[in-house]
């Protein structure tokens, strides 16, 4: 795991806001805004925050599901950013996403064999006979059985669909998989066995994972290392261990402090986070979380907050945090 598979520099991703009689460019949305992080092969980054944060047009934005603004992508050393389009298909075959909604990834018109097969087909990987064996194994591998592939998608329960979605990303042999929140979906009962088949499936297969979550306590699971989002820029990164024992950054602190704990002897003061999440049309001066910040409200740091975005600094190896005050 020593060497870098997924190397993310400055990565940016803007949606125009128009409006006007002439439908005008009237703003920005800022999205993802400057993200910069690299996974290591064989390794897990959770990337978490709220809702709205980023997460989700990150993760497109790393497979140029939606074309990136600026920055690059490089996928062991292959620069996917700077890729015409004619070759990006062949790159798309070393890194799959699996996607949030496993009913709405799935087309209803197709069997779960078909699906999978449609992947094979398209990469030039399998057809016919060959196709079926490797489905009926790829259906094996993720806890199905090969008499699934003749049913369609309403025939399923959440689990087992998400189960097709995960098979048909494995099916080109991918190095990287990109999982959008795969879990956020199911029922709690369901999310600890898919979460368990993940693991179980880098382990067999020496995949890369970038794991999208909201959820910390599954991230902690999962991850090896961990970057906190907020308002499009990554505020945190570290160790999974070393974030979850003493994270550093504010956001941090009231994400992590809002994560219901079984054990009444463990139970932390909770840090209410005031206020709503602002616009990334319209994000406040300086630094983007200085409007709920609990040290902002405790006096003398509100101007020096508002002056400059705060860049990450380093504050134990491997441990960075965007906030003067860590």
């Amino acid at each position: 795991m020593s060497d870098v598979l997924l190397e993310v520099r400055d990565l940016r991703k803007h949606f125009p806001v128009r409006g006007g009689l002439f439908d005008r460019v009237r703003g920005q949305v800022r999205a993802v805004d400057g993200v910069s992080f690299t996974i290591a092969r064989g390794g897990t980054l959770g990337l978490v925050g709220e809702s709205g944060c980023g997460k989700s047009t990150l993760s497109r934005a790393l497979l140029r599901l939606v074309e990136p603004t600026s920055g690059t992508v490089r996928l062991g050393g292959l620069d996917v950013t700077a890729l015409p389009r004619s070759e990006l298909r062949a790159a798309r075959k070393r890194m799959q996403i699996v996607f949030q909604d496993p009913f709405a990834s799935l087309n209803p018109r197709m069997t779960a064999g078909e699906m999978i097969a449609e992947a094979l087909a398209i990469h030039g990987l399998a057809r016919g006979a060959r196709a079926r064996e490797r489905v009926a194994g790829l259906l094996t591998d993720v806890g199905l059985t090969p008499d699934h592939a003749s049913r369609h998608p309403h025939e399923f329960s959440g689990g087992q669909r998400q189960r097709i979605g995960i098979a048909r990303a494995l099916a080109v042999e991918p190095e990287l998989l990109v999982l959008d929140e795969p879990v956020s979906a199911l029922d709690v009962s369901v999310q600890a066995q898919i979460v368990n088949l993940l693991v179980d499936l880098q382990a067999r297969h020496g995949l890369t994972y970038l794991f999208v979550a909201h959820d910390l306590s599954v991230v902690e699971h999962v991850s090896d290392h961990v970057a906190v989002m907020y308002l499009g820029r990554i505020v945190e990164f570290a160790p999974a261990a070393e974030l979850f024992r003493a994270p550093r950054h504010p956001y941090t602190r009231a994400l992590l402090a809002a994560v219901p704990v079984s054990d009444p002897a463990r139970r932390s003061r909770r840090v209410v986070l005031e206020g709503e999440v602002p616009s990334p049309a319209d994000p406040p001066p300086g630094c983007a979380f200085h409007p709920r910040c609990a040290l902002t409200r405790q006096g003398g740091t509100l101007e020096a907050c508002r002056a400059a975005v705060p860049a990450l600094r380093e504050l134990a190896p491997g441990h960075t945090a965007a906030c003067p005050y860590a």
